[in-house]
């Protein structure tokens, strides 16, 4: 259902990767340790499972009441209307964008982890402690933007009427994020 809506992101992305300058490649290896290609190739791998997170969450949020209110509510925010007025393509698209965003986020903040810890035990191409806490630390971070920031800014009828509700489901649906991020970075990452 989703393949041939991914094929043209993996392609933008790819050129993306192509053309950042063979410079900053080599400054950001040094910096990590990694060679900038490998560094590319980590983090087109983090934004795909940031992606595919975005993509497993539609089922627990689709099974849920106000399931996909953080997504109109986000998507409200970014095109200055009301959740109302919003689609639920581009509720989707706003969803699922932020999800590859935020498998990047990751991505920087596992070689930032990486980095200040000592390299023991691996799970596939990543080291375990710095892959949980930066799994971890990016659940949480979807969870609290959204449910603190964002819901109170943009989603004023909804975060007066049903604010309880829409946060606990959103909290469910960030747990999923997780546990995918968690399982396909280690995978992904180590086939790449």
């Amino acid at each position: 259902m989703f393949s041939g809506a991914l094929s043209p992101l993996v392609t933008a992305l790819a050129e993306t990767a192509r053309s950042v300058p063979r410079a900053d490649l080599l400054t950001l290896g040094v910096l990590f340790g990694i060679p900038g290609d490998e560094l590319v190739r980590f983090a087109l791998v983090c934004v795909g499972c940031g992606l595919l997170g975005a993509i497993v969450m539609d089922l627990p949020m689709a099974s849920q009441e106000d399931g996909f209110t953080p997504a109109y509510v986000a998507a409200g925010l970014l095109r200055g209307t009301p959740p109302a007025e919003v689609s639920f393509g581009e509720a989707l698209v706003v969803h699922h964008a932020t999800g590859a965003l935020a498998g990047a986020l990751y991505a920087l903040v596992y070689l930032i982890v990486a980095t200040l810890i000592p390299r023991t035990g691996s799970i596939g191409a990543v080291i375990t402690v710095g892959h949980l806490i930066s799994t971890v630390t990016i659940a949480a971070f979807v969870y609290a933007f959204f449910a603190h920031v964002v819901l109170p800014r943009a989603g004023r009828g909804i975060y007066e009427e049903r604010a309880t509700a829409v946060r606990g489901q959103w909290l469910r649906s960030a747990v999923v994020f997780g546990v995918v991020l968690g399982v396909t970075v280690p995978a992904f990452a180590s086939i790449v």
